[in-house]
């Protein structure tokens, strides 16, 4: 299934699958479930049946009368807004962190940010992270693996979908599209993360900022991330296709090409990182939401002779999920805010 959630009227919310571009209001049939977050709630801390549970709502829901595309293009002619698949009611209990260098391929752009000198590629810690996840991310049955590069990207605040501006703030020096496959997760009762379904994202970074030394990655990374706009509950996570389109005032900045992603092009198995990121106790309290993006093969950054300015709008998309993701960028002002003492 691949579902939605809107804001209509700009007042209430309702959640929604897409199926052959018709729109299927599922908070028609029962007004308690307007958000994906009460739907899996209820699913999963009562032991029901996804499927089933969906398919029961879908025999007594309307139909919009717009489809799925014309909604994604042009949102504000049925003042409807599309919101990310997925998000908390209380937003500082969603933790948006990643994984990186896990994709074959992905640490050729990372070396070229932290090592301009071809000849000591080899030595980076870049190099040396990937390594480790070739030899050792994808354990036997039963066997713990290495554990993958892990950042945290923050909580529900930073968090935007479809149509949303993704912010620079005045203080970076750069922008950077990631685009990547993010997966989903809602932690049950008993502590135990349950996967939901996988979205496509934006893990939009500063990346001039982390190529001037690799510690400055934690602080590259705090930034708005994208997405949406639908969640599959039943994607395989072995081999997805991704493209991603830059354009400024109509013209094309980059195009991507076909970006592979998923077990196949990884060196990191989907249990080895899940593992990696869930055995801290903290990511396991229960009602919590966890969005963790996996990694991208290529970013135009490494290739490219430009920054991003605002207006600059990127599009992510896949044949695999419903609908592209498309963000605008947006330049913040400079903040101004003052150190008290008590």
């Amino acid at each position: 299934m691949n579902i939605i959630q809107l804001k209509i009227n700009n007042k209430n919310r309702a959640l929604a699958v897409v199926v052959d571009n018709k729109i299927i209001n599922l908070t028609s049939s029962d007004n308690s479930i307007n958000s994906s977050y009460k739907l899996f709630e209820k699913v999963i801390n009562e032991k029901l049946d996804l499927n089933k549970f969906l398919e029961t709502l879908l025999k007594g829901s309307n139909k919009f009368d717009f489809t799925f595309d014309k909604l994604l293009e042009s949102p504000e002619e049925y003042n409807v807004k599309v919101l990310p698949p997925i998000d908390h009611p209380d937003p500082y209990r969603l933790f948006i962190s990643g994984t990186g260098l896990t994709h074959t391929g992905s640490v050729k752009s990372r070396d070229m940010m932290h090592n301009e000198n071809d000849a000591k590629k080899d030595e980076t810690d870049s190099a040396k992270m990937f390594q480790m996840g070739i030899e050792g991310g994808k354990p036997l049955e039963g066997e713990l693996g290495v554990a993958p590069e892990w950042f945290y990207k923050g909580n529900g605040n930073n968090l935007v979908g479809h149509m949303d501006s993704l912010l620079m703030p005045d203080f970076s020096l750069d922008g950077g599209e990631e685009p990547e496959v993010v997966g989903c997760y809602f932690i049950d009762n008993d502590g135990n993360p349950v996967r939901i379904g996988f979205s496509l994202g934006n893990e939009f970074s500063d990346h001039e900022t982390e190529k001037i030394n690799y510690l400055y990655l934690a602080h590259s990374k705090l930034r708005n991330c994208a997405i949406g706009p639908s969640l599959n509950t039943s994607l395989e996570f072995s081999d997805i296709s991704l493209s991603c389109d830059i354009s400024r005032d109509g013209i094309d900045l980059y195009k991507s090409g076909e970006l592979k992603s998923g077990e196949e092009y990884m060196s990191h198995s989907l249990k080895n990182m899940e593992y990696h990121h869930f055995k801290y106790e903290m990511h396991r309290k229960p009602g919590d939401i966890h969005l963790h993006f996996f990694g991208t093969s290529q970013l135009s950054f490494s290739t490219r002779d430009w920054k991003f300015k605002a207006g600059d709008k990127v599009s992510i998309y896949s044949d695999q999920f419903d609908g592209k993701l498309e963000n605008t960028i947006e330049q913040q002002s400079k903040v101004n805010f003052e150190i008290k003492e008590v």
